[in-house]
């Protein structure tokens, strides 16, 4: 039976740097099925002139994120993950948290490990706006979580 893997993705590069991790660690191995979910958080309709406006902003969101899921998928694939285990979503929301609907989508998932980017908010943006992986760390169940934070390369 398949292990699932949950890589959950924003547009930041410690996202893609989180899905680079996981091709060069676990791609080749069998035995894996990864699902790379994007949660798309929409402003609340004051946000936008009209609610047409809003349907174009929503719609344009939707296809870039499914654009960059494409690109990573194919990252996956050519890192040796079978392409019937490489999965994506993006997933809207109107009111729930981030890291709420990723807890969400993991326990639908029954995903065994969850991967997100850190993003690296400074400590005036974790105090205001809280930190998306920090709630996962705390909120989590019955799943490993791996927080992937790059690392500066320096001369020794």
């Amino acid at each position: 039976m398949d292990k699932r893997l949950l890589i959950a993705l924003d547009e930041s590069e410690n996202s893609k740097m989180a899905l680079l991790y996981v091709a060069d660690f676990l791609g080749g191995l069998e035995g894996f099925q990864v699902k790379i979910l994007c949660v798309l958080s929409v402003p609340d309709g004051g946000f936008y002139d009209s609610e047409e406006a809003r349907q174009k902003w929503l719609q344009l969101r939707k296809e870039n994120l499914s654009d960059m899921l494409a690109r990573y998928r194919q990252i996956l694939i050519q890192s040796g993950f079978p392409e019937n285990k490489v999965g994506t979503e993006v997933s809207v929301t109107f009111d729930e948290p981030v890291s709420s609907v990723i807890i969400r989508k993991q326990e639908e998932y029954n995903a065994c490990t969850l991967i997100v980017g850190r993003r690296g908010v400074s400590k005036q943006e974790e105090f205001l706006f809280g930190s998306v992986s920090n709630k996962i760390i705390h909120k989590a169940n019955k799943c490993a979580v791996w927080i992937v934070e790059p690392v500066c390369k320096t001369d020794f």
